[in-house]
């Protein structure tokens, strides 16, 4: 199958003891939607579960949904999980309520762009298409 058939795998996840999985839910089946194949590991998994599934899923994209304030812990603890398992052509993009100025210093550390509340979902989908044909162009 080339890589233009190949669809795009996402694992949407919902890190942390945030409960509030609503937008997680909207945004995945946004990406259903746009036909990206979507793995949602619903609420409470840690980093180390989250990397477990990407690996395990062989996904191209983590998605986060962080509301809980961790965002500075949680994204570069998947990031530097999914390089220790090889995974380093895995894009980690996600969103929630995150300054702006952590969002820049989360891109600094490896994270691609992140999204906030009131984000048209389209936003997320087209960044990711982006990302991908990018990335196969390369390959």
């Amino acid at each position: 199958m080339s890589s233009e058939e190949r669809k795009i795998r996402v694992l949407v996840a919902k890190p942390g003891l945030d409960g509030h999985d609503r937008g997680a839910k909207v945004i995945a089946a946004s990406f259903r939607d746009a036909g990206f194949e979507v793995i949602y590991t619903g609420l409470h998994q840690t980093p180390e579960m989250i990397v477990n599934a990407a690996i395990q899923e062989d996904v191209d994209v983590v998605a986060l949904s962080v509301l809980s304030g961790a965002h500075m812990t949680l994204f570069p603890r998947v990031r530097e999980l999914l390089e220790e398992e090889g995974a380093r052509d895995v894009l980690l993009t996600g969103g929630g309520i995150i300054p702006e100025a952590d969002m820049e210093a989360l891109r600094e550390a490896g994270v691609g762009r992140l999204f906030g509340p009131g984000t048209p979902t389209t936003e997320a989908v087209g960044y990711i298409r982006e990302w991908f044909s990018t990335r196969t162009e390369q390959v």
